[in-house]
């Protein structure tokens, strides 16, 4: 359990995760500045791109192990790696339900609802592709949210649910019906579907 928890760098995940709170609530409102695609530009905060960093911790930690390998390990390493995700999103989802009633309102709904999101594609996307690829993916997604997530009206797109207030029971529901998908891609899978190699 001492080695898992050293290859999937646990404590840098945990690390991840409290800095990634402590930057978003201090940051606040801070908005970027990223031209709308389609639609109306609307308001994309510096929020909404620091929840990725726990999900990108925690692919560094899954890809620093062979999959094959530890298909045929004696411990359900898969279930350990699932449940550790799952702790990421639930601790995440937890911190912001807390500080938001110790009253720092809607943004930390907002930091630990994405956080949650983000992991669960994390999870989702790392069966079939690989983590480097997985990682590269997860971070697009806000940027395409951003760009592409607005109404004309102002209001984010169904889809975008990074871009919905915290509060939003249709965000909520598209980041638990993620969460779930990942879980039960990360514990079936035996190898990356697509394996993308880095040429050196």
């Amino acid at each position: 359990m001492i080695w898992w928890s050293k290859a999937r760098s646990v404590p840098a995940i945990a690390a991840a995760l409290a800095g990634t709170f402590a930057v978003g609530l201090l940051i606040g409102d801070g908005e970027l500045p990223v031209p709308a695609l389609r639609g109306q530009a609307g308001h994309f905060l510096v929020a909404h791109l620091v929840t990725l960093f726990p999900a990108v911790y925690l692919l560094h930690g899954l890809g620093r192990g062979d999959l094959r390998t530890e298909a045929v390990a004696g411990r359900f390493l898969r279930g350990l790696d699932t449940g550790l995700a799952l702790a990421v999103a639930a601790a995440g989802a937890l911190a912001g339900v807390l500080v938001c009633a110790a009253g720092q309102g809607d943004l930390a709904l907002v930091l630990g609802r994405n956080i949650a999101g983000y992991t669960g594609l994390a999870l989702l996307l790392h069966p079939l592709i690989g983590h480097r690829p997985a990682a590269a993916a997860v971070a697009v997604v806000p940027l395409l949210c951003s760009a592409a997530g607005w109404r004309r009206g102002g209001g984010p797109q169904p889809w975008a649910w990074p871009l919905h207030p915290g509060d939003s029971p249709q965000a909520l529901t598209l980041v638990a019906l993620t969460l779930l998908a990942g879980a039960a891609f990360a514990l079936l899978r035996r190898r990356p579907a697509v394996e993308l190699r880095v040429l050196a």
